[in-house]
């Protein structure tokens, strides 16, 4: 009876620290366009280039030529399409040399890339996508990893959920985000449990943000020879036998 006390003790779990937004009800309305900023460029980002125009064939020295897809992934034929950009912050356009893209947004690539090839193709279209967006997932939860996406658009929830959700060991109200902004690192701590956090910064994650969900106090117990829950069970049962064979 002990015994079985003992592990019932370890075992329980409250609801409320385990349930996500429990405070949903209540949730306010978000206006998306505040809370998100497009993500700036940074080196080795790649970025995939489109241009139309009314005379395509205008547009031959502005594109490298097309490769063999064959047997690609969509994130690979993306890479493989794409501009890299280098150590200096730049791509290397064809047509136009090295063009400085670091700390812009894609939109404002788009811009200077059509004032740029505008002088040269009349009625260009310019389109410009990040197709590398990264974002790493560490701790309790199923899959943890680095993801990799073709969007530049990820919610924290959408993270979570690539990762396979939080374990049962999961630490729900004080989930980690480390981000770099221009060579400074910030963080900033999550409670899944509610939804205020909805309304910050970090709904959207951005490029290269690593999210870490701490073990709860009952993993970190079980990680220890008192807090193992089969240890004391073993422990108890190496001592009942001795006294048994003690006082026979």
């Amino acid at each position: 009876m002990i015994l079985l006390s003992l592990i019932c003790l370890c075992s329980c779990a409250s609801k409320k620290n385990i349930t996500y937004f429990q405070d949903s009800d209540n949730l306010p309305s978000v206006q998306i366009d505040s809370i998100y900023h497009h993500p700036k460029i940074q080196i080795n980002d790649v970025l995939k280039i489109d241009l139309t125009a009314l005379e395509p064939s205008s547009l031959i020295p502005f594109q490298f030529d097309k490769l063999p897809t064959s047997g690609m992934t969509q994130i690979e034929l993306l890479k493989l399409q794409g501009y890299l950009v280098n150590k200096d912050g730049a791509i290397n356009y064809p047509g136009l040399g090295a063009v400085m893209v670091k700390g812009k947004t894609t939109q404002e690539v788009q811009s200077i890339l059509k004032k740029e090839i505008g002088e040269f193709v009349k009625d260009v279209e310019v389109k410009v996508r990040l197709v590398n967006f990264k974002f790493s997932v560490l701790g309790e939860v199923k899959m943890p990893g680095t993801y990799t996406v073709a969007e530049e658009t990820v919610t924290l929830l959408q993270a979570i959920s690539m990762a396979g959700d939080l374990t049962i060991q999961g630490e729900r109200n004080n989930i980690l985000v480390i981000r770099h902004n221009n060579g400074v690192i910030t963080s900033k701590r999550i409670n899944f449990t509610n939804t205020d956090w909805m309304n910050s910064d970090y709904y959207y994650l951005q490029q290269n943000d690593m999210v870490y969900v701490e073990p709860n106090s009952a993993k970190v117990k079980s990680s220890g020879f008192i807090g193992n829950v089969g240890s004391v069970v073993s422990v108890i049962s190496i001592l009942l036998t001795t006294a048994v064979l003690i006082f026979r």
